[in-house]
């Protein structure tokens, strides 16, 4: 059996930042995933989560990193990273940070068919 480390998301683009490292270019914006839910008392619920996302030019499966831009809808596939820093406080903290391998951009007319992530 071999291991598996995948996540997708499909969501709006927040920020969405280019910069060159070492020579490439890489992305690095963040994503907003939705899931609703109705508590005991019938009342309606939506909880956020908000990913970081990392894609680097010229991998297949990834667009020109010019054309991810906040607002605009979004699928990513990818593997999770745990990465651990430091703050200018010194203090220790940790990040769960996703490496894309595969950037999809959903066009606007495509978005009547998605619907809502519900929790059962």
């Amino acid at each position: 059996m071999e291991f598996l480390n995948r996540i997708e998301l499909r969501g709006v683009v927040g920020r969405a930042d280019v910069n060159s490292y070492n020579g490439s270019l890489v992305c690095n914006f963040s994503v907003v995933t939705e899931n609703s839910a109705v508590d005991k008392e019938g009342n309606s619920t939506v909880e956020s989560t908000w990913f970081n996302v990392t894609a680097w030019e010229g991998q297949p499966g990834i667009p020109d990193l010019y054309s991810i831009q906040k607002g605009g809808w979004i699928r990513v596939v990818g593997r999770l990273r745990q990465r651990k820093y430091v703050t200018q406080d010194g203090e220790e903290r940790m990040s769960l940070d996703v490496l894309a391998r595969l950037v999809e951009l959903i066009p606007r007319e495509d978005l009547s068919s998605l619907s809502p992530q519900r929790d059962w």
